[in-house]
């Protein structure tokens, strides 16, 4: 009966062993930070996961949390798509270093976790590190990693996954259909080439040397697409002063967003000057419009509406003593009456003219 208990007890431990994987020691110089991933299986997609520090399972105390806002000290990224969290510690000082538990919250029965050892150490005294956590490549590329390292053991390179799966490689291979080598010529240092990239050699990798892990996370995507300005070349042939034929190459090219923006300034500053000009160009010539409307309005009447009567030549015939038996009246004739509309002279307002028979006896 004891049996069957103690092996009740073990199993759920064996269980979480292989349902979390992550490193197991990591080094870093005082100031920096550090990555870790921690793979987790599917069931715990939708599970709250959290960082607690302390080696002591029952005491650690709860650092960053998946449903709690990041801190500048701590940060958290949970990619379930991958079945994956990860946890950056930042600005790492000596108080820093401890055991880590990288844990799946659940329901109602005991929290799963796995835990990790942090050592932060001294400037230049870190036993393994990269200059980069954090490598791009493009599809068809290759890409280079130098994994620094203090001692005399073997270092490998791995590639790591869930559920504890784990491909590593000391020389030239392949990992994952991608080709991989290693150069160790220079002490202290493995240099790692991955070529023939693809999508699929995205993802989480590390330097090992069994005791100790450095993850890198490399990242393969399409190359942008640049687009090319299109020259076209002309030649012209002019006569120079020496009647020998010089050929002159002309490159027409698009305009650039640099030229474009210029020439649009340009185009600006002349219209901010061109209108005020227009304006004033038309408000002077209203006002010469309107002083000789004016001007006009303050000039002598019209003739149609006065006119002077001026007499050039009047002549009076007196009749003689014989006609004057033979008439009983005298007449007195016009001859040479104008009328002449004077503009300079002086205006008479009300006056008329009344031509009436002159009578002498």
């Amino acid at each position: 009966m004891a049996i069957f208990v103690g092996i009740f007890l073990i199993l759920p431990g064996l269980t979480g062993i292989h349902s979390i994987s992550t490193v197991s020691y990591v080094t870093v110089e005082k100031g920096g930070s550090i990555s870790i991933p921690c793979f987790y299986e599917s069931k715990y997609t939708d599970n709250e996961k959290y960082l607690c520090k302390g080696c002591k399972w029952k005491i650690c105390s709860y650092e960053v949390k998946t449903n709690q806002y990041n801190s500048t000290k701590y940060l958290i990224s949970d990619d379930q798509n991958q079945g994956v969290v990860t946890w950056t510690i930042n600005d790492l000082t000596e108080e820093d270093t401890d055991c880590y538990w990288c844990v799946m919250e659940i329901n109602h029965r005991p929290d799963n976790g796995k835990c990790f050892n942090v050592r932060v150490t001294g400037k230049g005294d870190a036993t393994l590190y990269v200059d980069s956590q954090e490598v791009t490549g493009f599809i068809g590329d290759q890409i280079t990693i130098d994994c620094h390292y203090r001692g005399s053991k073997q270092i490998k390179w791995c590639r790591t996954g869930g559920e504890g799966h784990t491909s590593c490689i000391e020389d030239s291979g392949k990992i994952d259909e991608t080709k991989v080598t290693i150069n160790r010529n220079t002490p202290g240092v493995i240099t790692v080439t991955m070529s023939e990239l693809r999508e699929r050699s995205s993802g989480w990798y590390w330097c090992t040397d069994e005791d100790l892990q450095m993850p890198v996370h490399v990242t393969i995507k399409e190359r942008p697409t640049t687009t090319t300005i299109a020259t076209t070349t002309r030649q012209s042939m002019t006569i120079s002063s020496s009647t020998k034929p010089v050929n002159h190459t002309c490159v027409s090219q698009e305009p650039t967003t640099e030229q474009t923006g210029t020439h649009s300034s340009s185009s600006s500053h002349l219209l901010s000057f061109i209108i005020p000009l227009c304006l004033l160009l038309l408000i002077v010539t209203v006002a010469v419009l309107t002083w000789f409307m004016l001007k006009r309005r303050k000039s002598p009447a019209t003739a149609e509406d006065e006119q002077t009567v001026t007499y050039s030549t009047v002549t009076h015939v007196r009749k003689t003593t014989a006609q004057i038996n033979t008439e009983d009246e005298a007449d007195v004739m016009y001859s040479t009456v104008f009328y002449i509309a004077q503009q300079n002279t002086h205006q008479v307002e009300d006056e008329n003219v009344t031509c009436s028979t002159v009578v002498h006896r």
